[in-house]
């Protein structure tokens, strides 16, 4: 089992990121590729999570150990798959995701694509007692945007991918559209907090 990669990321989808180790390029899936995207051109360490199943090798990452081990958690959870525990991470907020766990927050957790009220409360029941205190890991500097911002067009597919429907997605593009100096990742968490007011 791999525990991180050290790496360049070579490549920026919706979806995922590939970072090349050695020579060989890595498709790792992410909750916010984005957030990779500034040190694109210099070595990152990516922690990861394998996932072998009988017709694939699949691998996810985390900018810390700590989001590693709260994706783990939340695997752990009947009924939650790699797809939800990713799009419940996107918002780079595990603070309040554990709040939210801790408080019993059911109308939280169900504001996620895929999380219904069984789900939530089954995630509060496994995980209440099992969470540590982490910070963010959303830590970004706001860059220039060219003009037909493409940052922002790149958090919109981003949301997509996550799960969130597209007609949701489309109704908070004025919102964020307002702001015009922000980052990808930037966009992409100010557009979590609004799909999950």
């Amino acid at each position: 089992m791999f525990e991180y990669l050290n790496g360049i990321v070579t490549s920026i989808t919706p979806q995922a990121i590939v970072v090349e180790v050695g020579g060989v390029g890595y498709l790792v899936y992410v909750a916010n590729p984005y957030h990779f995207e500034q040190a694109a051109a210099t070595p990152q360490k990516i922690y990861v999570h394998q996932a072998v199943t009988d017709t694939s090798q699949t691998l996810y990452g985390f900018a810390t150990a700590a989001d590693k081990q709260l994706f783990e958690q939340l695997l752990n959870v009947s009924g939650i798959g790699a797809k939800s525990a990713l799009a419940i991470m996107a918002g780079n907020d595990n603070q309040g995701l554990i709040t939210a766990i801790r408080s019993e927050d059911v109308q939280f957790l169900t504001k996620f694509p895929g999380i219904g009220k069984k789900t939530a409360r089954q995630i509060i029941l496994d995980l209440q007692d099992k969470l540590e205190t982490t910070t963010s890991t959303a830590t970004t500097v706001a860059s220039p945007q060219p003009p037909e911002n493409a940052q922002l067009a790149d958090a919109l597919k981003a949301l997509t991918a996550l799960g969130f429907k597209e007609k949701d997605v489309a109704q908070i593009k004025e919102q964020l559209a307002t702001k015009t100096e922000l980052t990808t990742d930037q966009y992409l968490s100010r557009g979590l907090k609004l799909l999950t007011k």
